[in-house]
This record gives C-alpha cells, sequence and structure tokens, in this order.
C-alpha cells in the first residue's frame, strides 16, 4: 500500500474547515473532481447543505470566496461533510464536526454520519455526547488522560464524569430547543 493509496481512503472533517476560492461545487468536489452532478447534489442533500446552496442566486456556482468567507460556520461544516461523503472513504475521521450547527441541523446532519459510517471505521472526535452515543466503543478524556471507556449505556451507568455531561447537555439542549421555538422568551441561569 502506498501513502497516496492510503490517503485515498481517509475522509476528513474538521472542525475548522478549509474551503478554498472557488465555487461551492468545486469545494464539494475538492477530492473526487470528476465527480458528476448528481454525485455533488446527493452529497450536499445527505449533508443537510443542498437546501441553503439553492437559496444562493447561482446555486452550487456560488463563489465562496477565500476560506469560504461569504458562508456561515455551519454552512461551511456541511459543504466540508459532504465533500468527505462524495469521497465514500473505508476510514472516517470526524473531529467535533457538528460543532458549528444548531441542534436542529446537527440531527439532520447525525442522520447522514450515521448512513456514512455504516461499514467502515469512523473516528469521531467530539464534545457533543449527542454525536457519540450511537459510538461502539466511546472513550471519555478527562485533562488530557483517558479516564473511562464503553457504549453509551454503560458510561451512564459507571462513569461519573460521563454522565455529569451527558445530564448538563440534555438539560442544555432541551433549553436552546425552547429558546429556538419561543425566541421572544428569556432564560437566566
Amino acid at each position: 500500500m502506498t501513502l497516496s493509496s492510503l490517503r485515498s481512503q481517509i475522509g476528513i472533517v474538521l472542525q475548522e474547515t478549509t474551503l478554498f476560492a472557488g465555487t461551492i461545487r468545486e469545494n464539494i468536489a475538492f477530492g473526487k473532481p470528476e465527480a458528476t452532478m448528481d454525485e455533488i447534489i446527493a452529497a450536499a442533500k445527505a449533508a443537510a447543505a443542498h437546501e441553503f446552496i439553492m437559496e444562493f442566486p447561482e446555486g452550487y456556482d456560488t463563489m465562496v470566496g477565500e476560506r469560504g468567507q461569504t458562508l456561515s460556520g455551519g454552512q461551511k461544516q456541511r459543504v466540508a461533510i459532504a465533500r468527505a461523503l462524495l469521497l465514500d472513504p473505508k476510514i472516517l475521521i470526524l473531529d467535533d464536526s457538528t460543532s458549528s450547527v444548531d441542534i436542529a441541523t446537527e440531527a439532520q446532519i447525525q442522520v447522514a454520519l450515521d448512513e456514512l459510517m455504516k461499514d467502515r471505521t469512523s473516528f469521531v472526535i467530539a464534545q457533543r455526547i449527542s454525536t457519540v452515543m450511537n459510538a461502539d466503543q466511546i472513550l471519555v478524556l478527562d485533562k488530557g488522560q483517558i479516564v473511562a471507556h464503553g457504549c453509551h449505556e454503560e458510561l451512564l451507568e459507571e462513569n461519573e464524569i460521563y454522565a455529569e455531561i451527558y445530564t448538563s447537555q440534555l438539560i442544555g439542549d432541551e433549553q436552546d430547543e425552547i429558546q429556538a421555538e419561543h425566541p421572544s422568551s428569556r432564560q437566566f441561569a
């Protein structure tokens, strides 16, 4: 196996996305320039990006500018996820890949990622427990050290740190959903 053939089998979506000056279509097809428009659209739909792309007057031919400056953080993230989906890699690395999106968008993307992760090796680095709940093996880090490992149910029962994070995020997510449904209501901590 060559280094190039190994790299061609790895898809990476980082927390800080890298987009290039060019069109949205070119950015999605960056790792697979021969991709058809149908493949690009399918990847964008799976990454919950198609709808916002079609809202631009130029659609997939919209220029994004250097580093994707014309897109929001969540939009850039979804374009990067579409790029990884298009590659259909054997190994997938997701480094906090849904950190720039709201809860509703994260849920849409998570469905696509769950499908994408089937039958492939996936490494998911995340702060949101909802991103890793379905993983076969979860490693809990505290101050850079692995302090526990197991599946979601095991960790919820057996690890105080994991259970505390889960509870705080669950309550935080519920408050975010209430705020999204009733934007005029205020909440105080």
